[in-house]
């Protein structure tokens, strides 16, 4: 059984790329097999894992898709990068927007994605998909296949309304694309620990979502080092393994795991 999660928040600069490449490369830690997708036209998953020139890259997400859209073959593997640290990669880069803009006139658009993972995905224990910050076809196509999605939100800034917008579309995929869809829960990012700020924000995230919504209990700290690792092709598991980025991620790695599938 592989089991799929889309990290999504259609607000960029929350820590959704940060948090597919450590919880992709926790998962593998712990021998499981790991696919990662950059599903965001930005391609900063592609870039953050070491693949600096992601626009150069031959086959792609977008590349995979289009073929799908025209009936061609697609090679089981075809495109998917490998990682030093045990994860495999399909990548993302700017041809993605073509492809949103395409996606509109094809037939059973929303499935596209599904039908790739559905190719792939005896290979894998787990599939992760970073996803743009948009709630465009791109994104829709995310949820279509995935099993559940992990939201992650900057403490700073807590966009309630935002977050509306993203809950209100996952329920209308649920009922309308992809019935099993759950949220994996909210994951509050880039936490100052010296604050009583995230305090608050857990406390106002548990009162509007609570009762609805998974909060997950560890929180991403604030890192100078985590933002330092997106220059170096590796994880914080790698670049700073003693400190408390790595040990947050560690933890919301077992977290993930202990839902099993």
């Amino acid at each position: 059984m592989c089991k799929i999660i889309a990290v999504a928040n259609q607000k960029g600069g929350v820590g959704k790329t940060t948090t597919t490449s450590n919880l992709g490369i926790g998962l593998a830690k712990q021998g499981k097999r790991v696919l990662l997708i950059d599903a965001d036209a930005q391609g900063s998953l592609t870039a953050s894992l070491g693949f600096t020139e992601p626009d150069s890259l031959e086959v792609t997400l977008a590349s995979i898709m289009g073929e799908l859209i025209h009936d061609e073959e697609v090679g089981q593997m075809k495109g998917i990068l490998h990682h030093e640290e045990g994860i495999d990669l399909m990548p993302g880069n700017i041809e993605l927007s073509g492809l949103e803009v395409s996606l509109v006139n094809v037939m059973s658009r929303e499935l596209v994605l599904k039908e790739y993972i559905g190719m792939v995905k005896e290979d894998y224990d787990y599939i992760l998909i970073d996803c743009m910050p948009s709630l465009g076809m791109l994104t829709i196509n995310a949820f279509a296949c995935a099993d559940s999605i992990l939201i992650p939100v900057q403490a700073a800034y807590l966009p309630v309304k935002g977050l509306q917008q993203l809950i209100k579309t996952i329920g209308r995929v649920k009922r309308q694309l992809n019935p099993r869809l759950e949220i994996e829960g909210i994951l509050l990012t880039m936490v100052d620990s010296r604050t009583n700020y995230a305090r608050d924000i857990s406390g106002m995230l548990k009162e509007a979502y609570g009762s609805r919504v998974r909060i997950f209990s560890n929180v991403i700290p604030i890192s100078v080092r985590a933002a330092e690792i997106s220059a170096e092709g590796v994880s914080i598991y790698k670049h700073d393994p003693k400190g408390k980025a790595a040990s947050a991620y560690q933890s919301l790695t077992e977290e993930v795991l202990a839902d099993g599938h």
